[in-house]
């Protein structure tokens, strides 16, 4: 049973969490990502491990936590490790399946920026920064982004690299001996693109209910290319917009 009332931020966050299989043990990062895995865990993926910087491990929080120290995730994980063992033993160690991932900024080839807005030295926004979303794009097994599409984040060029995608496409992640597969599909409020399989640059795979080409298009900085065949994502259940909604529900009762 489909929802018929739904917005285009709630098609992007059940659309990135369908991609998260059961039994993954996934990274997470705040944010997009955080609230994407743990709806995947409200419906579909009941045995998934979810994985946060800070040290959690098998965390299963009632709200979407506020950052990486959140006590939440402490407080209803399996186990909590130091965080040099999160990255050395589980991420380097390839025992990640999946990294999830927000951005600022993406280029053709998923690469992201998570760092400045403008000139490094003086620039216009001062974002985050990279926490472990290096460590995590060069070492799962593959990774998932989710963000807004616009011209503004959908970019020719990158303002700031951050963390490494598919470098300049080809085999170029290969050629520099990174481990992980990378970017394996990239989740918007218009769609989901994935990258080609020889030149690893990204084209549109799927059109979310309602949304248009033209959307796409007017959205992306550089010439977005089109996979041959493109799919339309199918709209959210009534289970996934239900427990979606209890869980942002639930997180602005506890932050108020």
């Amino acid at each position: 049973m489909f929802a018929n009332d739904f917005t285009s931020s709630e098609m992007m966050a059940v659309a990135a969490s369908r991609l998260l299989s059961d039994r993954a043990v996934c990274f997470v990062g705040i944010g997009l990502p955080s609230k994407a895995a743990n709806l995947a865990r409200l419906t579909h993926a009941p045995d998934v491990t979810l994985i946060y910087e800070s040290g959690p491990i098998g965390a299963k929080p009632d709200t979407l936590p506020l950052s990486i120290g959140d006590g939440d995730l402490s407080l209803t994980a399996d186990t909590v490790v130091p965080t040099h063992e999160i990255f050395r033993y589980w991420l380097q160690g390839g025992r990640i399946d999946v990294g999830f991932l927000g951005a600022a900024q993406i280029d053709r080839y998923a690469n992201i920026n998570t760092t400045v807005i403008g000139d490094y030295e003086s620039p216009k926004v001062r974002l985050p920064g990279a926490g472990g979303a290096p460590e995590i794009a060069a070492s799962a097994k593959e990774v998932l982004i989710v963000l807004k599409q616009s011209r503004a984040a959908f970019v020719e060029k990158l303002d700031f690299v951050t963390s490494v995608g598919h470098l300049d496409g080809g085999d170029a992640r290969i050629n520099a001996g990174l481990p992980g597969a990378g970017p394996t599909a990239v989740v918007t409020d218009i769609g989901i693109l994935t990258p080609d399989p020889i030149t690893r640059e990204l084209q549109l795979s799927s059109l979310h209910s309602g949304r248009t080409l033209d959307e796409a298009r007017d959205a992306t900085e550089w010439d977005l290319k089109l996979a041959d065949s493109i799919a339309e994502t199918p709209p959210p259940t009534e289970r996934e917009i239900s427990a979606l909604r209890d869980l942002e529900r639930r997180t602005a009762d506890r932050n108020r």
